[in-house]
């Protein structure tokens, strides 16, 4: 723009200062200079008006120039907006990425995590399918062992009908099995007298048979049970036998004795114990009735719990 005026009073100056000299001279032209040089005077005043004409296209380009000189500008305004806008969103995206990589970080340690608990599982996994083919052998063994524990009780129980068939057919002796339980009940009469606890002789024969047979039995409990009716004891026991619990539990330990001393049966496989009249098998309203329920039990149970295990760890 400084360039555009600069030129501009330039060449108004020059045009005032040739129109002067024009205009002073115009009249002493004809006396003062030939024809050709008033020709050459119009000559220049024709190329000044060229020089106005060439001022009048400078400023168009000057226009020009500026205009896309204010594109620039405009341009590099917008520029400098994006680039703070570009800033602005790449210190956005550094704190996402801060935040990428944290998630990454927790990731990974879960990864880590979920990787560290699947090798527990696997290693519970193979632990438990050790435990289980374990447990299934166990069990095929336990099953096989079952099986001959209860042919053992089936073969008991076929020697004592065997060995009993007499007094079973008397009705003084009753052998029953159900499953790995068997029972051999013996009426009173057999072992005791009225209100004593001391085996008989025809008892101690019976109890050398039945003990020959059971001696050789090591995987079963031995429970002697002793019971009674409901009639209570006379006056002349009564010191010794108050009630029917001390009578039924001095019978059972008098057999459990035998078995021990006499028979010779392990007592760790023996055990006494005395009912009373509270486990009837009949009623105690009629003399028979009474007279089944005044008994002795020889029951072969399954070993108990302690001693099943105490002989899982000899083995």
């Amino acid at each position: 723009m400084t360039l555009y005026i600069v030129k501009k009073r330039r060449y108004q100056k020059m045009k005032k200062i040739i129109g002067q000299r024009l205009e002073v001279r115009s009249c002493e032209s004809s006396r003062q200079y030939p024809a050709g040089s008033m020709k050459l005077l119009l000559t220049a005043y024709c190329f000044l008006l060229a020089i106005v004409t060439g001022c009048g296209i400078s400023k168009d380009i000057y226009q020009k120039t500026v205009d896309e000189s204010e594109a620039r500008k405009a341009n590099l305004e917008q520029a400098l907006k994006e680039i703070d806008s570009l800033k602005d969103e790449n210190q956005q995206l550094k704190g996402k990425s801060g935040e990428i990589s944290n998630q990454i970080e927790n990731l990974s340690r879960e990864i880590d995590a979920v990787k560290k608990e699947k090798e527990e599982l696997v290693s519970k996994s193979e632990y438990m399918n050790k435990e289980i083919e374990r447990l299934k052998l166990k069990a095929g063994e336990l099953g096989a062992e079952k099986e001959r524990e209860l042919a053992g009780v089936k073969e008991t129980y076929e020697k004592l009908l065997s060995e009993m068939e007499k007094e079973i057919e008397k009705g003084d002796i009753k052998i029953t099995q159900a499953l790995d339980r068997l029972s051999v009940n013996m009426v009173e009469k057999i072992l005791f007298d009225s209100g004593k606890a001391e085996i008989k002789q025809e008892g101690l024969k019976v109890l050398d048979r039945v003990g020959a047979i059971l001696k050789g039995i090591t995987d079963k409990q031995i429970r002697i049970e002793g019971h009674t009716d409901n009639v209570k004891i006379g006056a002349r026991i009564r010191e010794k036998y108050p009630t029917n619990w001390e009578l039924s539990t001095a019978r059972a330990t008098s057999v459990v004795r035998y078995l021990q001393d006499k028979v010779g049966i392990d007592p760790r496989h023996l055990s006494a114990i005395g009912y009373s009249e509270y486990k009837p098998i009949a009623s105690n309203d009629t003399v028979e009735g009474r007279a089944q329920n005044r008994r002795m039990d020889i029951v072969l149970l399954p070993l108990d719990v302690g001693s099943v295990l105490e002989e899982l760890k000899k083995k």
